[in-house]
């Protein structure tokens, strides 16, 4: 399954906050929400969070959604959810540096979209607070290259870093690094890597801030 944008998020009409999203969820019966977080907890045009409950989570730090959802994992998350048990983590968030859904990140909005990003991050604050008090929360960045496909996106993950400062946030990767330094996406991981310390504002360095 493919999922194509059916236009650029700008002109999307009704999307839904974080608060408004997570304030519904749960009241699908597609899905055990006593296992699952889901917001919103309906297929749309973009996606907040994708996880399992636990007390202590695994947050995975994508680009962008694809199709996934509750009980219908794709291979990117079957093989996060691996990495998270095999490193002794009762469960996983997915999250993402933008939330629109696009099988081929090509197809995300050429423009971010403001709105949305400022409500993606209200969702990764809500995210880093499922950890509990006198914990790091455990962030893994795993996008890969596919974060050179737009040059803002750079930027979404310096606001994610000044959020996860108040939280204590222990930045993490697994897997070689790419020639150019990024993090190595999950796919094709294998099940016992370690997820290990990632100094992601010296990474971050190379590239330049959108004015």
């Amino acid at each position: 399954m493919q999922h194509k944008p059916a236009c650029n998020t700008q002109q999307l009409e009704g999307i839904l906050a974080f608060e408004d999203a997570l304030r519904r969820s749960g009241k699908s019966s597609a899905y055990d929400p006593r296992r699952w977080i889901y917001v919103p907890d309906f297929y749309t045009e973009y996606r907040y969070i994708l996880g399992t409950r636990g007390a202590r989570p695994l947050i995975c730090i994508g680009i962008n959604p694809s199709t996934a959802e509750p009980d219908h994992l794709d291979n990117t998350l079957k093989s996060v959810e691996r990495i998270a048990r095999g490193n002794g983590f009762d469960s996983f968030l997915m999250f993402n540096v933008y939330p629109q859904r696009a099988t081929a990140p090509d197809d995300m909005d050429r423009e971010r979209n403001d709105f949305l990003h400022t409500e993606n991050m209200n969702a990764f604050r809500y995210a880093l607070s499922l950890t509990p008090s006198g914990s790091r929360p455990a962030v893994w960045a795993a996008w890969g290259t596919i974060i050179e496909k737009r040059p803002w996106l750079a930027d979404c993950v310096r606001d994610m870093i000044e959020l996860g400062r108040a939280f204590n946030a222990r930045w993490l990767c697994a897997g070689p690094r790419t020639r150019r330094g990024h993090p190595h996406h999950p796919l094709y991981l294998r099940r016992e890597e370690r997820v290990v310390d990632f100094d992601i504002v010296s990474y971050l360095k190379s590239f330049p801030e959108e004015d």
